[in-house]
């Protein structure tokens, strides 16, 4: 199955992870072949990729922000669990991984997955139904950063018992009074974030599976964060409490806490 990848950072990141099979490269005609953009056109002739030069309103047919380019691919290549941990194996590290649970925006997905890349995931885990995919839209909202990480599509509810299993704790993303806030949990070691959907959060039988429940502290008035949001700042907790000798390099604003 063939799909249009749109977005200089998009498209530029597809053909510098090279997992994917490219077909045909599409730019605007008039466009600036510069910065970006004139790496992508380097890469794409290096490949021998056919480059068709059309009409803005061809490209804007495919989605908004092209940004005057579109390259035509094969599907997303999904991976495996087994690829996921051999990953952290190969790394030496405690397997990091990310759950979502239903998340419906591509917006939302997209941030996170560029969030799971800054932080070093290993992998994430998406559910078979009932949930955004990687589509050119999710994968130019994750700025490229999807077509560098391993996702999966699986049970999620077989997935966190069989990672149980393996020794990694499940730390689900919830508002409520049992929840546990940072000053009460580790994120270090083997782990993997849960985090639900925009409007219904985690669901029941996940919630249950999960090993124990984390909320970040709110000070102001709203009730709870976008879950973009709040899992991206719990990631950044996580690889702080990973790599202690690093915390140079990122501190937390003092209004997330």
């Amino acid at each position: 199955m063939h799909e249009w990848l749109y977005g200089r950072n998009a498209v530029y990141e597809a053909l510098r992870a090279g997992r994917r099979q490219f077909f045909r490269l599409r730019l605007a005609i008039g466009v600036e072949e510069k910065g970006r953009l004139s790496l992508i056109v380097k890469t794409c002739q290096q490949y021998n990729i056919p480059l068709e030069r059309v009409s803005r309103s061809q490209l804007d047919s495919l989605g908004v922000g092209h940004q005057g380019v579109a390259l035509e691919t094969s599907s997303y290549p999904y991976s495996h669990q087994q690829d996921i941990l051999r990953l952290a194996e190969q790394r030496k590290e405690a397997p990091f991984l990310l759950i979502l649970d239903s998340l419906q925006d591509p917006q939302n997905l997209g941030t996170l997955l560029r969030t799971a890349d800054a932080v070093g995931v290993h992998g994430v885990f998406l559910p078979l139904r009932h949930t955004a995919t990687v589509t050119p839209a999710m994968v130019n909202a994750s700025s490229g950063a999807s077509e560098h990480l391993l996702i999966t599509q699986a049970n999620l509810a077989q997935t966190i018992q069989s990672l149980k299993e393996a020794g990694i704790w499940i730390v689900g993303m919830e508002v409520s009074p049992e929840a546990k806030t940072l000053d009460q949990v580790s994120l270090d070691g083997p782990l993997a974030l849960v985090v639900g959907s925009e409007a219904e959060g985690l669901r029941h039988l996940i919630s249950q599976l999960c090993d124990f429940l984390l909320r970040l502290p709110m000070r102001g008035r709203i009730e709870s964060l976008n879950a973009a949001v709040a899992g991206s700042i719990a990631l950044y907790m996580a690889w702080q409490a990973r790599n202690p000798t690093n915390t140079s390099d990122f501190n937390l604003p003092q209004s997330f806490l």
